[in-house]
């Protein structure tokens, strides 16, 4: 069923979403033949995940002792998400006309050298050059959820976005505790075994993942050329503005956590990565066994309007607190939300056009969250130096709030996905 209202003509840059590949062709009997590249796709959005995850305990402290400000620290994560940016819908216009194999065999390779890069580094220009190339090469998740919406019907899709959310999770169990534990033994210990871990992943991509579209010579516009009329487009604009601000937030959280920990309670690398590892296993938790659930029961607007809320409550209560123990209770809301409105937010967006525009949507998608992503950072990070850890981690909690409060007022164009989601079988 379309989300948009009867009789709405979609932009021409999305094709209405009527019948999905999967809906003719799934069936019970086909389960097992997605398995394997799903599995491959959970593995290289891990792999990106893992390497922002090594990042976020190390960068700021490493960054430190060669002399940047906390405002520096912030622009080095905003390096990694306008490359990003660049890339995602460059990346998913490719994987449209050549096809999601080659693409994620190229940004896997240039993950694979921004890791190498990122262990040799030796100064802050460095640095950068290691989060330009890595952003680069992260452009690939948006091949990576064209994909998952080439091979899931529209009932369980958001279970689909789930196993990435999972590997979103797993990145952030596996990357800060990494960059604690390793980063012991000095910096490039971790990017080393990350440079590892992306070239399994290239080389399983190349024995094991199936193509599932058509080459096509096509040529197409930009995609950003397309974005004005996008955002007038009364379901497309308001899910992307709200996937916008939603990544942008969670990016001041992400990138503030270290500094905050350090100034507020003393913690240390080793003590930021556990930290961030425990909030890991937290949203894949709530990946893997609530999003199914939460989907079928709620609907994919209720579940995110939920999560934004628990994520916005749960920061706004660590941002009070300056006891260890209760901070570290604080944090699960904010990761049980945060668990439950991702992938929401992102099957909604997937379930308004045609699979051929599928990796063309995500693109667009993709690169607004990067937008977020670098813009956030020089908030957050910016608003630390100058007022304190607690309003920094304060004024996000109020934006998460606001766009719950956003999300309610989105029933004319998101209601009609909830029996697709809602329905048995």
């Amino acid at each position: 069923m379309s989300l948009a209202p009867a009789g709405a003509i979609l932009l021409p840059m999305f094709k209405r979403n009527k019948v999905s590949r999967t809906d003719d062709q799934g069936s019970a009997g086909q389960a097992p033949a997605i398995e394997r590249p799903l599995l491959i796709i959970f593995l290289v959005v891990f792999v990106n995940l893992l390497g922002f995850g090594i990042i976020i305990p190390l960068l700021p402290f490493y960054a430190e002792d060669l002399g940047a400000s906390p405002a520096v620290v912030g622009l080095l994560f905003a390096a990694y998400s306008i490359s990003q940016l660049i890339a995602a819908p460059i990346l998913g216009d490719w994987s449209d006309r050549w096809g999601r194999r080659p693409v994620l065999l190229i940004s896997l390779l240039g993950t694979v050298a921004s890791f190498v890069m990122l262990a040799l580094a030796r100064n802050i220009p460095m640095l950068f050059a290691a989060r330009i190339i890595d952003g680069l090469s992260g452009g690939n998740i948006s091949t990576a959820r064209a994909y998952i919406a080439d091979v899931t019907t529209e009932e369980n899709r958001a279970r689909g976005f789930g196993l990435i959310g999972a590997a979103f999770g797993l990145g952030f169990i596996f990357g800060p505790a990494m960059g604690g534990f390793f980063g012991r033994f000095g910096f490039a210990m971790p990017a080393w075994v990350a440079a590892g871990l992306a070239l399994v992943a290239m080389v399983l991509t190349w024995l094991w993942l199936p193509e599932t579209t058509r080459r096509t010579s096509a040529r197409r516009g930009s995609p950003w050329r397309e974005l004005p009329r996008v955002m007038r487009d009364p379901m497309l604009g308001r899910l992307l503005a709200l996937d916008f601000l939603y990544w942008g937030t969670i990016a001041v959280y992400q990138t503030t956590f270290a500094l905050f920990g350090e100034r507020r309670f003393g913690f240390d690398i080793a003590a930021i990565g556990y930290l961030l590892t425990f909030v890991g296993i937290i949203g894949v938790i709530v990946q893997v066994g609530l999003v199914g659930p939460a989907a079928k029961r709620l609907g994919e607007r209720k579940m995110m309007i939920l999560g934004l809320a628990l994520a916005g409550l749960g920061l706004a209560w660590a941002s009070t607190i300056y006891r260890a123990p209760l901070f570290v209770v604080a944090l699960l809301p904010s990761a049980v939300g945060a668990g439950l409105a991702q992938p929401a937010l992102i099957s909604l967006l997937s379930r308004a056009v045609a699979p051929e525009e599928q990796g063309r949507l995500q693109g667009v998608s993709s690169s607004l969250e990067s937008l977020g992503r670098a813009l956030g950072p020089v908030w957050g990070n910016g608003t630390l130096g100058a007022f304190g850890e607690g309003v920094a981690f304060g004024s996000a909690a109020l934006v998460l709030l606001f766009l719950a409060g956003l999300a309610t007022r989105l029933p004319r164009f998101a209601r009609t996905a909830q029996p697709d989601v809602e329905a048995p079988g």
